[in-house]
């Protein structure tokens, strides 16, 4: 392993070569991590099973007593946020890509919920979790929370709500009920985020402190929805792409379906 990628509460990502010169990404669980080796196997047992353009590949893993590795495909442009939130670098994710990268994230949970031979519920989609490859494609990251439906079940509950405030759906942060409707909200903050370039915990808009989500609905109600779009995206862009995608978001976060 040369050098360190990034780090989040299971541990450290490392960039790594193989002996065959192949570049790789390697998750290192640490001995103070709040991710046990349940989450680390529940990990390894999902994604070993699942292969889709838009999910990032396992390579491989080593549990052992000392070490808890995975080995995972190298993605070369990190993650998502490090684009999104960036002032000096989201001007290069234009508007195209950035309708590219909602269609990828799209396809894959589709795959996750629906295409693959099980039901999967992801229950941690944020921009920190999706990954970039050299092209800019997105690829779902982090399946250590993931949980698979069986037969005609529809929806679980759980007493510890480990996720990322902001995305959590209502129902998941107050009551722990998750479904496939958790992930499909987590989807809706991100297609806003990516569309305005800012994070749904909180922005500041003509001096006062607002919510993305209330912020986004008042400037549709009002016929001004445009506003939202990230200034650094510029003039080349669809206005019913946008539209679009900004509808799509809020029919994902809206609390009647």
């Amino acid at each position: 392993m040369q050098k360190k990628l990034g780090q989040g509460g299971f541990g450290r990502v490392y960039k790594g070569i193989l002996m065959e010169g192949e570049v790789v990404a390697v998750k290192r669980l640490s001995k103070t991590s709040g991710q046990g080796i349940q989450e680390l196997q529940n990990e390894v047992r999902l994604i070993a099973k699942l292969q889709h353009r838009n999910l990032v590949r396992l390579l491989g893993c080593c549990i052992e007593v000392e070490e808890k590795l995975l080995v995972y495909e190298y993605m070369e442009h990190k993650s998502l946020d490090t684009f999104l939130f960036d002032k000096e670098k989201n001007a290069r994710v234009n508007w195209q890509k950035r309708l590219d990268i909602i269609s990828g994230i799209a396809r894959g949970l589709l795959y996750l919920h629906q295409d693959s031979r099980f039901r999967i519920i992801h229950r941690d989609l944020k921009v920190g979790n999706i990954l970039l490859d050299k092209n800019m494609n997105p690829k779902i990251s982090d399946f250590g929370m993931a949980w698979i439906f069986g037969g005609e079940q529809t929806e679980a509950k759980t007493k510890i709500v480990a996720r990322t405030y902001g995305y959590m759906s209502p129902e998941y942060a107050m009551n722990g009920i998750f479904s496939i409707k958790s992930d499909v909200f987590s989807f809706g903050v991100l297609v806003l985020e990516i569309v305005s370039g800012k994070r749904n915990k909180g922005f500041y808009c003509g001096g006062n402190l607002v919510n993305l989500i209330g912020h986004v609905w008042n400037l549709w109600n009002e016929g001004k929805a445009l506003e939202i779009l990230d200034e650094s995206i510029g003039v080349e862009f669809s206005q019913d792409q946008v539209l679009r995608c900004i509808h799509i978001g809020l029919l994902c976060v809206q609390e009647h379906a």
